[in-house]
C-alpha cells in the first residue's frame, strides 16, 4: 500500500491511489466483519501479528482523500495495548517484537500531523528517549532475536541475532518526525549515529544486493556467520531486503530540512558531500568534506553558496555535534571567525548571502567509550569505542579484554592511530607447493602454511595473512625487521614463531633475497641466530625455523631447503582503512576499524575495560 501511495504522491498517478483506496475498503470490510461477529478485543488481539506500518499508510491515505471511513480504519489500527503504556510513560517494551510496534509508533506520529492530538507526539518521544536510554545498541540499532529484552539488560544479549536492520529503518523515522517537530540536536545525532553505524554496516562493501537481516553485536561475530548470514542478489528476499534497499536509497533524505517563512531558514543536520538546490532562496548550497583519518584531529566540514537568482535574506543553521568539543573548535565565514558555540546547538548565520559565500567549520573528533545499557554494577566495564560517530569495532575471534591502564584512563591512553607509513609496510608472503600457492599466516597465535584466500580483503584469512614488515630501530641500514600481524598492531613474531608483544633481541629478523634466487623472493633470517630461516615444511603447510640447510649436499643439494626458505614478497591481502586505530589488550592487541567498513572478518563491538 505504502509503495501505491508513492506512486501516486511521487509520481502523480492515479491508478494508484485507486488500488489504495481500493484495498483500504478491502481491509475495512474484514475489520468490521471482525468487530460485528466477535468483538473489537478479537481485533485488537489480530494485531499482535505483523500489522506492520498499516496505521501510518492509512493516515497518509486519510490526508489525501479527506475520506472519514479512513481516518476510522486508522485509528483502528493504532493497537491501544501498545500506546497505552507509551502514553502513560511506562517502559513495558520487553517482549514486545520490536519492528512489529516501531511502525505503530511512527503511525501514531502521523496521527499527530493529522489531527493534532499532542498526546502521540509526545508517546514518541518518550518511546525514542526509552529506547535510547534502555535498549539501543553502541550502533544506534535495537532489538535481541527481533524482540526487545528487559530494560538495560544488554549486556546478556550480545549474540548473532541482535539489531534487525527493519528496526533501524523505522528508528529513524521516528528520529526524523520528532526533529521535524523539535528542532532538537538529540535526535538529529542520533540518525547520524543510525545511518552510519546501523545503515551502511548492513550491505557487504559494494556488492550489489548482498546485505544482511541481523547485525551481529557478541564477542568474535561475523556478519557472515548469523543465522542468516549474507543475503543473496537474486536468492533473498526478506523484510530487511525492501527497508535495506529502501535505506540506501535514502542517504542523502535528511540531510537539509527547510523551514519556510518570511524570511527562508535552512537546517543542516548532516555532514553528507551533497549540493542542495535551495529554491525557496534562490540559492545553491554545496556541502564537502575533507577525506578524514585515525591521525586527524579534526572534522573539517566547508559550506560553499552560489545565487541561483537574486540572492535574498535567509538564516542557515548548521548543526554542531554532540561529540565534538568547543575547544579547538574554529568556524568562519569568507575566512572571518566566527564566535563559537557549545556542541549540541546549532550555529545560526543570517545574512543576504551571495555567490562566493563560503562557511569552513573545524569539529574537533575525538576518541570515547560508551557503556553498554545495562545498569548491573558487574557489566559497568563492558563499553565500545568511538571516534565522533564512528563505531570501531575490535578484529578478534572472541578475546575482547581491554588493557586501559586503569580506571582514570583516557581512550588516548590506551588507544593510538596507526601511522599513515604503515599501510606501505604492509605485505603478504606466498608459497607454491604442489601446485598450490600458500600463505603465512597467524592461527591462534602462532605461525602457519594457510591455502591463500581467494577473496582479498574481507575475510578472517586474509586478515590473518597480512604482515606490517616494521624496520628494527637501531639496525642501521641493513633490511633488519620485525613481523607484526595485521590484526595485533605493536606485536611481533618471535623466534619460537609465535606472537607476543615483547620486542626482544630474538624478535627481528633479516629480509634477505631469496634463497632460491627467484626474482622478488625474499628469506627471513632470524637474526640472534645466523644461518636460521623461516621454512615452510609438510607440503607447504607448517611452519618452522630451518638451520644450515643451504649448505647441505646430496639428494638435491640443498635446493628444497632454499625453496621452502624462500617467500614471493605479494601484495597484501587486507589493508587497512583510513580510520584505523591500536588498542592494547590484555593478551594481545586489537586492530580496530569502522564497523560499516567490515565484511567477513571476525569483531567485536564492545570491550571488556575491567580486565
Amino acid at each position: 500500500m505504502q509503495g501505491l501511495l508513492d506512486q501516486h504522491v511521487v509520481a502523480g498517478n492515479g491508478r494508484a491511489l485507486g488500488m489504495v483506496v481500493a484495498m483500504a475498503d478491502y481491509f475495512a470490510g474484514r475489520v468490521s466483519n471482525v468487530i460485528r461477529r466477535y468483538s473489537i478485543e478479537r481485533h485488537w488481539t489480530s494485531l499482535n501479528e505483523e500489522t506492520g506500518g498499516m496505521n501510518d499508510v492509512l493516515y497518509q491515505l486519510y490526508t489525501i482523500t479527506n475520506d472519514q471511513r479512513h481516518l476510522l480504519l486508522a485509528h483502528l489500527f493504532d493497537k491501544p495495548c501498545f500506546l497505552g503504556l507509551l502514553a502513560v510513560q511506562a517502559d513495558s517494551l520487553s517482549d514486545f517484537h520490536a519492528n512489529t510496534h516501531i511502525p505503530v509508533v511512527v503511525g501514531g506520529q502521523m496521527r499527530y500531523e493529522v489531527t493534532g492530538d499532542p498526546l502521540y507526539k509526545e508517546i514518541a518521544a518518550f518511546f525514542m528517549d526509552t529506547v535510547n536510554s534502555s535498549h539501543a545498541y553502541a550502533t544506534g540499532g535495537t532489538s535481541v532475536n527481533e524482540f526487545w529484552s528487559d530494560p538495560k539488560r544488554l549486556a546478556e544479549n550480545l549474540t548473532t541475532e541482535t539489531q534487525e536492520s527493519c528496526t533501524t529503518y523505522n528508528m529513524l523515522k521516528v528520529s526524523r518526525h520528532l526533529f521535524r517537530w523539535t528542532k532538537e540536536i538529540a535526535y538529529a545525532d542520533y540518525y547520524e549515529r543510525a545511518l552510519i553505524n546501523g545503515v551502511l554496516s548492513i550491505q557487504r562493501d559494494r556488492d550489489p544486493g548482498v546485505m544482511i537481516y541481523m547485525l551481529p553485536q557478541g564477542p568474535g561475530s561475523s556478519k557472515e556467520r548469523s543465522y542468516h548470514k549474507w543475503g543473496t542478489p537474486h536468492d533473498s528476499f526478506w523484510c530487511c531486503y525492501g527497508t535495506g534497499i529502501e535505506s540506501f536509497s535514502k542517504l542523502g533524505d535528511s540531510i537539509y530540512f527547510e523551514e519556510k517563512g518570511e524570511r527562508p531558514a535552512l537546517y543542516i543536520i548532516q555532514f553528507i558531500p551533497s549540493t542542495f538546490n535551495w529554491r525557496t532562496a534562490g540559492l545553491a548550497v554545496t556541502l564537502k568534506l575533507e577525506p578524514l583519518s585515525s591521525s586527524d584531529q579534526y572534522l573539517q566540514v566547508s559550506l560553499s553558496i552560489s545565487a541561483k537568482t537574486v540572492s535574498q535574506f535567509a538564516t542557515l543553521n548548521v548543526r554542531i555535534p554532540s561529540w565534538t568539543s568547543l575547544i579547538g573548535a574554529k568556524a568562519t565565514l569568507n575566512d572571518k571567525d566566527l564566535e563559537l558555540i557549545s556542541p549540541g546547538t546549532f550555529l545560526t548565520i543570517s545574512k543576504q548571502w551571495d555567490s562566493g559565500d563560503r562557511l569552513s567549520l573545524q569539529l574537533p573528533i575525538h576518541l570515547r567509550t560508551e557503556a553498554i545499557k545495562d545498569d548491573r554494577p558487574e557489566y559497568a566495564s563492558i563499553q565500545a569505542v568511538l571516534f565522533g560517530p564512528f563505531l570501531l569495532a575490535g578484529l578478534t575471534t572472541g578475546d575482547w579484554d581491554a588493557k586501559t591502564g586503569g580506571a582514570t584512563a583516557a581512550p588516548s591512553d590506551w588507544i593510538t592511530p596507526v601511522p599513515p607509513e604503515s599501510d606501505s609496510q604492509l605485505v603478504t608472503l606466498v608459497q607454491e607447493s604442489g601446485g598450490k600457492a600458500f600463505v603465512l599466516s597467524t592461527v591462534n597465535g602462532s605461525l602457519k602454511m594457510q591455502k591463500r584466500p581467494k577473496d582479498s580483503g574481507g575475510t578472517d584469512a586474509a586478515v590473518h595473512a597480512t604482515f606490517r614488515l616494521v624496520p628494527h630501530e637501531g639496525a642501521g641500514a641493513g633490511a633488519a625487521a620485525m613481523l607484526e600481524p595485521l590484526d595485533m598492531p605493536g606485536m611481533v613474531i618471535t623466534d619460537m614463531l609465535t606472537v607476543s608483544a615483547e620486542k626482544s633481541s630474538g624478535a627481528p629478523f633479516n629480509v634477505v633475497p631469496g634463497l632460491d634466487g627467484a626474482p622478488g623472493s625474499v628469506s627471513l633470517e632470524l637474526r640472534a641466530r645466523p644461518g636460521c630461516y623461516l621454512v615452510a615444511t609438510g607440503g607447504g603447510k607448517k611452519v618452522q625455523v630451518g638451520c644450515g640447510g643451504v649448505r647441505k649436499r646430496g639428494g638435491d643439494g640443498g635446493a628444497g631447503f632454499r625453496r621452502a626458505a624462500s617467500f614471493a614478497r605479494a601484495e597484501p591481502r587486507r589493508r587497512h582503512h583510513p580510520m584505523s586505530f591500536a588498542a592494547r589488550g590484555v593478551r594481545r592487541s586489537f586492530l580496530l576499524e569502522p564497523l560499516f567498513t567490515l565484511r567477513d572478518e571476525s569483531y567485536t563491538i564492545y570491550f571488556n575495560l575491567g580486565s
